[in-house]
């Protein structure tokens, strides 16, 4: 796991072929990877070495979670709608040791493909569902969760691990 000041984690990730199998295998990679990692609730590529467009994530076991879209792995994600903004606290596990109150959208839509078979998929989440992928396609952008903080009085000890 790549923790910042990496210079992957400040990059924006390239566009994949989702039927690509090295793309396959890196969403693979990063899906095992989420699943190791306590209390993560999402991961994207860069965070894992690779900078490429992918996302995994899995909200189920958060007690905030209300929409739940499944274990997934999404390539090219995108954002297409977004509304009921609101602050939450977030983590994430490439800055340990932190976390803040950032302004996320508290329902959204999300658009891109299946790995290996390219299959369109939509994605409507809500609560932290929603703040969850919103956490990994900025990572994907090169965007800290930090980088959304508007001072230092919004940062936090992490009293324990809880990743966004």
């Amino acid at each position: 796991m790549l923790e910042a000041p990496h210079p992957l984690l400040c990059a924006a990730a390239e566009p994949v072929d989702p039927a690509d199998p090295e793309v396959v295998a890196a969403a693979a990679d990063l899906l095992a990877t989420l699943r190791a990692v306590p209390l993560a609730y999402g991961l994207a590529a860069p965070q894992i070495g690779v900078g490429r467009r992918l996302i995994a994530f899995d909200a189920a076991r958060h007690p905030r979670c209300r929409s739940w879209a499944g274990e997934l792995v999404l390539a090219n994600p995108m954002l297409a709608a977004a509304s009921h903004w609101d602050h939450g606290r977030e983590g994430c596990a490439s800055i340990p040791g932190l976390m803040a109150d950032v302004l996320r959208a508290g329902r959204i839509t999300v658009h891109g493909h299946l790995p290996g078979t390219g299959e369109p998929v939509t994605i409507e989440a809500d609560a932290f569902e929603a703040r969850c992928i919103q956490h990994q396609l900025d990572h994907l952008d090169g965007v800290l969760f930090l980088d959304r903080v508007p001072g230092a009085l919004s940062l936090h000890r992490r009293l324990h691990t809880c990743d966004a």
